[in-house]
C-alpha cells in the first residue's frame, strides 16, 4: 500500500461530498465557512472601529477607504488561490490523491513567490493609487501609513487564504473558522493595546492586522505539515508542478483578472464618493462594513457550491452537481432576505456603531436604505458563478463580471456624473444596477452551460487506453 494510501485513510477531517444529504454537505459547509468569514471581515470592522471612536475622522476616512487599493492587488492571488482549490476539489472527488499533493506542493511555491512580488509591487503603487483616488490632503498620510504597513505583511493574508482554500477544498471548513476566530480575537486585543494604551493610531491598527494574519497563517501551515491527510505539506515535494500550474492557472488566471480589475474599478468608484468630502466618506465606509457582512452568506454558499461540484463533477456526477447549485442558491436568497429586513429597520443604529457623527450617519443610513433591497440579485451572480468556478470554468465568471462591474458600472457612473446628477445617491446605485446585470446574464449562461466540459480531472482509464491505442498504432 502506497504512502498516500495510508494517509487518506488515517484522515478523519475530510469530507466527502461525492455522496450523502446535499442540504447537510452544503450547510455544515458553509456554516463554519459564514462565522469564520465573519470573523475575517472583524479585522477591518474592528480597525475602522477603533480609529473611528477613538482617533479621528479622518483616521476613520483613511483606514475605510483603502479597501479599494489593498483588494486591487489581492484579488489576484486570491483569484489563483481558488484555481488552486478547484484543482484540488476535482482531484480530490476523483480520488486521485497523488494529484491532489502534486497541487498542493505547487500551491504554496506559488504562494511564496508571489507574496514577495506583491509586498514590492504594493508598496510602490501606493502614491500613485492614493492619488489617482483623489484622496483628500487630510487623508493621505494615514492612507499611506496604513497601506505601507499592511502590503509590508501581506505573506501572512496569502499564505493563510491559500492553506485554508486548500483545507476546504477537501471539505474541511472547521479548521480555517478556528484560526480566523483566534485571530480575530488577537486583533481586537492588539487593536486596543497598539491604539488606546500605546497611541499608535493608523499605524497600531495596521500593526494589529498583520501580525493575526501572520497568527492565522502559522497554524494553517502547520496543520498542512502535521496532517495526515493527503493534502499533507512536506518540504521535499515543494516545487511548481508544470502540470498542475497549468491547470490552475487555466481557472485561476480568468478570476485574478475578474478580482484585480473590479477592485480597480471600484477605485473609480471611491473617486467618485471622495468627491463629495469626508463626511461622505465617512458614511460610505461604514455602509461598506455592513454590505460587507450582509454578503457573507451569499458568498459561504458560494464557496459551498464550488468545492460541492467540483468534487461531484471530479467523479462525473453533473446531475447532483447541479442540484447542488439549486439548493445553494435557494439557501442563500432565504438567508439574504432575512437580515436585509433588520438592516432596513436599524440602519442608523448600525452606522452610528462605526461613526456616531450626525453627518456621517445619514450619509450611512442613506445608502444602506436605498442599496440593500438589492442585494438578492447577488445571491444569482455568487452561487452560480461558484459553481461555474467548481466546475473548472472561470472564463465565463470573468467576462460576464467584467462586463457588468467594470464596462457598465463605469459607463453608468459617467453618465449620470457628467449629465444627469452629480449626487451621492445615482452614483451610489451604480452597484445595484450592476448586480442586476451581472445575476441575468449569470443565469442566463448557466442555463445554457454544459458543467461536464469544463472537468478538469483527466479520466485515468481513458488516458491508459489512448495511449495504448497510440503505442499499437507506431507498430
Amino acid at each position: 500500500m502506497s504512502k498516500l494510501s495510508i494517509l487518506k485513510q488515517k484522515n478523519k477531517r475530510d469530507v466527502d461530498m461525492t455522496q450523502g444529504s446535499i442540504f447537510r454537505h452544503l450547510i455544515t459547509f458553509a456554516f463554519p465557512l459564514l462565522i469564520g468569514n465573519i470573523f475575517q471581515q472583524l479585522y477591518n470592522t474592528v480597525d475602522t472601529w477603533v480609529v473611528g471612536n477613538y482617533v479621528s475622522n479622518e483616521a476613520f476616512s483613511a483606514v475605510g477607504t483603502v479597501g479599494p487599493v489593498i483588494n486591487m492587488l489581492i484579488g489576484i492571488f486570491l483569484g489563483l488561490s481558488s484555481g488552486a482549490g478547484v484543482v484540488i476539489s476535482q482531484y480530490y472527488g476523483a480520488k486521485r490523491y497523488d494529484k491532489v499533493r502534486d497541487t498542493v506542493h505547487t500551491s504554496i511555491v506559488m504562494t511564496l513567490i508571489l507574496a514577495v512580488l506583491f509586498t514590492i509591487i504594493g508598496i510602490a503603487m501606493i502614491p500613485f493609487v492614493l492619488n489617482f483616488m483623489k484622496t483628500p490632503a487630510e487623508v493621505m498620510p494615514e492612507s499611506s501609513a496604513y497601506l505601507t504597513i499592511y502590503f509590508a505583511g501581506v505573506i501572512g493574508l496569502m499564505l493563510y487564504n491559500m492553506g485554508a482554500g486548500i483545507l476546504r477544498a477537501v471539505g474541511d471548513s472547521k479548521r480555517p473558522f478556528y484560526f480566523l476566530v483566534v485571530s480575530a480575537v488577537l486583533n481586537i486585543i492588539l487593536d486596543l493595546v497598539f491604539v488606546l494604551s500605546l497611541g499608535m493610531g493608523v499605524e497600531g491598527v495596521a500593526y494589529a492586522t498583520i501580525i493575526s494574519q501572520g497568527v492565522s497563517a502559522m497554524l494553517t501551515m502547520i496543520t498542512l505539515f502535521r496532517t495526515d491527510s493527503c493534502i499533507k505539506v512536506e518540504l521535499k515535494y515543494l516545487k511548481l508542478d508544470k502540470e498542475m500550474l497549468a491547470k490552475i492557472v487555466r481557472v485561476g488566471i480568468p478570476a485574478a483578472i475578474q478580482m484585480a480589475i473590479t477592485a480597480f474599478s471600484n477605485v473609480f468608484v471611491q473617486s467618485y464618493v471622495n468627491y463629495f468630502g469626508a463626511d461622505c466618506m465617512s458614511g460610505w465606509t461604514a455602509y461598506s462594513k455592513i454590505d460587507q457582512l450582509l454578503f457573507l452568506p451569499m458568498q459561504s454558499l458560494a464557496l459551498a457550491s464550488t468545492t460541492f461540484v467540483g468534487q461531484n463533477l471530479g467523479i462525473d456526477q453533473v446531475a447532483r452537481a447541479k442540484k447542488g447549485a439549486r439548493t445553494a442558491f435557494i439557501m442563500s436568497v432565504v438567508a439574504t432576505v432575512i437580515l436585509t429586513i433588520p438592516l432596513l429597520i436599524f440602519a442608523p443604529q448600525l452606522v452610528s456603531f462605526f461613526n456616531g457623527k450626525a453627518e456621517v450617519v445619514a450619509y450611512g443610513s442613506m445608502l444602506l436604505r436605498y442599496c440593500s433591497p438589492f442585494y438578492v440579485f447577488c445571491c444569482v451572480n455568487q452561487v452560480y458563478s461558484g459553481v461555474l468556478r467548481g466546475a473548472g470554468n472561470s472564463r465565463a465568471p470573468m467576462i460576464i463580471m467584467l462586463s457588468s462591474f467594470v464596462v457598465f458600472r463605469q459607463i453608468y457612473l459617467f453618465i449620470m456624473a457628467n449629465f444627469i446628477s452629480n449626487t451621492i445617491i445615482p452614483i451610489a446605485l451604480g452597484y445595484p444596477a450592476g448586480w442586476l446585470v451581472c445575476s441575468t446574464l449569470t443565469l442566463l449562461y448557466y442555463r445554457h452551460a454544459d458543467l461536464s466540459k469544463s472537468r478538469l480531472v483527466e479520466d485515468a482509464e481513458k488516458k491508459a487506453e489512448a495511449s495504448g491505442k497510440s503505442r499499437i498504432k507506431a507498430v
